[in-house]
C-alpha cells in the first residue's frame, strides 16, 4: 500500500524541529516575534519539563500498555521499540504491515539508557515473540551527554539480556545512516555510526540474535541517508519506511523460526 508522503514527512520533520536548539539570540529590538521560533522555544521547554519530570518517559505507554490484552493463543506480537524513528514509524504500521500484532515503543529524542530504563515496561510486560531494538543514533548525538560505542553497546547487551531472559527473542538493528545531524552540526557521526554497527553485528552472531541491516541499504557515498528515502537526513520518508518495513518482515521471520 503506498503512504501519504506529504502526511509522513510532515511528521517527521515536525519530530525533528522538536530536538534542534533553539537560537540563543533574542530578536532585534523593535521587531515582531517570529512565531516559528516562539513555538520552537515552547516545544523546547516542554521537551525540558518532562526530562526533568520523567527522564526515562515511563509514562508515555504506560495507559496503553495497560489497556492492552495479553496476546491471543498463537499470536506472534512484535514490539519495536526505539526514538523518534520508530516513533513516526509505527503510525504507518496498520498500513505497512497489515493484519500484523506490532506495536511501536518509540520516543522521539530517546537514547539507549532511557530505552533500557522502561524496556521492562514497555516490552517485557507485553509478552512479544519478538523485540525489534532501534537505537543508539541519539547517543552519538549527544542527547544525553557524550556516548561512546562501549556504553551504546552495554545498553544494547542489557536490553537483549533482559529479553532473552524472559523468552523473547531479538532482532538488534543496524543505526541509520546520517552523515550530520540537524539538530547538532559538525560531528561527522558516520565512522562512529559505522563502528557501531559492526559491533552490533559481532554482538547478534555472538549471542543468537538476528541482526537488521537497515544501513547497507539505504546508506550513500557521503555515509548519509540516501536522498530519496529521507527528507531530513535523519528520518526516513515513507519510501524509506516501505523498505524498513521489507527488510524488517524479513528478520522478524527470521527470528521467529529460530528456537
Amino acid at each position: 500500500m503506498r503512504l501519504s508522503q506529504l502526511a509522513l514527512s510532515s511528521a517527521v520533520l515536525a519530530l525533528g524541529a522538536a530536538t534542534q536548539p533553539v537560537p540563543a539570540q533574542s530578536p532585534l529590538a523593535g521587531s515582531a516575534p517570529d512565531t516559528a521560533q516562539l513555538r520552537r522555544a515552547e516545544r523546547q521547554r516542554t521537551a525540558q519539563e518532562q526530562l526533568r519530570n520523567d527522564w526515562a518517559g515511563l509514562s508515555r505507554y504506560r495507559g496503553a500498555n495497560d489497556s492492552l490484552p495479553a496476546p491471543r493463543r498463537g499470536e506472534s506480537r512484535v514490539v519495536y521499540i526505539g526514538d523518534s524513528i520508530t516513533e513516526s514509524w509505527a503510525g504507518y504500521f496498520p498500513a505497512l504491515f497489515p493484519g500484523k500484532p506490532y506495536i511501536g515503543r518509540g520516543i522521539s529524542g530517546q537514547t539507549t539508557p532511557q530505552i533500557l530504563v522502561r524496556f521492562r515496561q514497555d516490552v517485557v510486560r507485553l509478552r512479544p515473540k519478538v523485540v525489534v531494538i532501534l537505537a543508539g543514533t541519539n547517543d552519538i548525538a549527544g542527547n544525553t551527554g557524550p556516548s561512546s560505542v562501549a556504553m551504546i553497546g552495554d545498553n544494547l547487551r542489557s536490553m537483549t539480556e533482559i529479553a532473552r531472559a524472559n523468552g523473547i527473542r531479538v532482532v538488534l538493528s543496524s543505526v541509520l545512516p546520517v552523515d550530520d545531524y540537524p539538530w547538532k552540526r559538525g560531528l561527522n557521526p558516520a565512522p562512529t555510526i559505522s563502528a557501531l554497527n559492526a559491533w552490533i553485528r559481532s554482538y547478534a552472531k555472538e549471542t543468537g540474535a538476528v541482526y537488521l541491516d537497515y544501513h547497507s541499504a539505504m546508506v550513500d557515498s557521503r555515509g548519509g541517508l540516501r536522498a530519496p528515502l529521507t527528507a531530513d537526513g535523519v528520518h526516513p520518508n515513507a519510501a524509506g519506511y516501505q523498505l524498513m518495513a521489507s527488510l524488517a518482515e524479513a528478520a522478524v521471520a527470521k527470528a521467529l523460526r529460530r528456537r
